[in-house]
């Protein structure tokens, strides 16, 4: 009897083990890891996207500008928007812990709604984040 129970004991030790390095190997960035230069899911937090003004459905005037805030950002420049496909440049000022990102509507937006779609990239699935809101812009 007891060598059954230690015969139980010794196999699921065994098991549990085998499981942590196998769940140690898949997070290991598959030798990308922080030594070789890598960026890992440790180095780099989630960019969010938070505070979007003007409100989303809000009515605003043609060129009128927008900001929003933004958590887990190494660098304002990783950060891009587009209004109805077209490129904003963009003002970042450091508020620790996020950015203030401002923007200003394109002048050539009358009469419309359109998507303010904001992407923030990196260099890997961890370090990237995509938002957006919809204004209706009115006439000049």
């Amino acid at each position: 009897m007891n060598t059954n129970k230690l015969l139980a004991i010794m196999t699921i030790i065994a098991s549990l083990s085998t499981s942590s390095v196998s769940a140690s190997e898949h997070h290991s960035g598959h030798g990308g890891g922080a030594k070789s230069g890598g960026v890992t899911a440790s180095t780099c937090g989630k960019p969010q996207l938070a505070k979007f003004l003007p409100a989303h459905l809000t009515n605003v005037a043609p060129e009128s500008s927008f900001s929003f805030i933004a958590f887990n950002i190494d660098k304002p420049e990783y950060v891009s928007a587009t209004v109805k496909n077209i490129p904003v440049e963009l003002s970042a000022e450091f508020k620790d812990p996020f950015y203030l990102i401002k923007g200003k509507l394109p002048a050539s937006l009358v009469d419309t709604a359109a998507r303010i779609n904001v992407k923030v990239t990196g260099k890997s699935p961890h370090c990237e984040a995509e938002d957006g809101w919809l204004l209706i812009i009115g006439n000049k």
